[in-house]
């Protein structure tokens, strides 16, 4: 099993960025491709966004194309989220993940593996 630990979250005005980073030990996150999900009180958690295994394809949910750049280091098994433009409706918890295999997955139910999650929080 994969423990995967995210950082980087916080309160930032908005307009602001933030960087998430998930950090995998236990065994390596390769062979398998990485999701951000992000979930609020009362609400099921949600899609943000995905990068493959080895090219590097990525995917995002259509309310954070052009704002959020996801990116991973296989060397360092790491996976970042990398938040501009912030606005209110992106505050959440915020989870990473691995899914079973190497194929991007918008799907929860792939995901094996989760972190803790992370609060990041936009003031308007």
């Amino acid at each position: 099993q994969v423990q995967l630990v995210e950082s980087g979250g916080g309160r930032v005005q908005a307009g602001g960025s933030l960087r998430l980073s998930c950090v995998a030990s236990g065994r390596t996150i390769s062979g398998r491709a990485m999701g951000w999900f992000r979930q609020v009180p009362g609400k099921e958690r949600r899609f943000v966004s995905a990068v493959s295994e080895s090219d590097g394809t990525t995917h995002y949910v259509d309310s954070v194309k052009g704002r959020f750049t996801v990116s991973r280091d296989n060397a360092t098994y790491t996976v970042y989220l990398q938040m501009n433009s912030l606005n209110h409706e992106d505050t959440a918890t915020y989870y990473c993940a691995a899914d079973t295999d190497g194929v991007i997955s918008i799907s929860s139910i792939r995901y094996k593996d989760w972190g803790e999650g992370n609060r990041v929080t936009v003031a308007s």
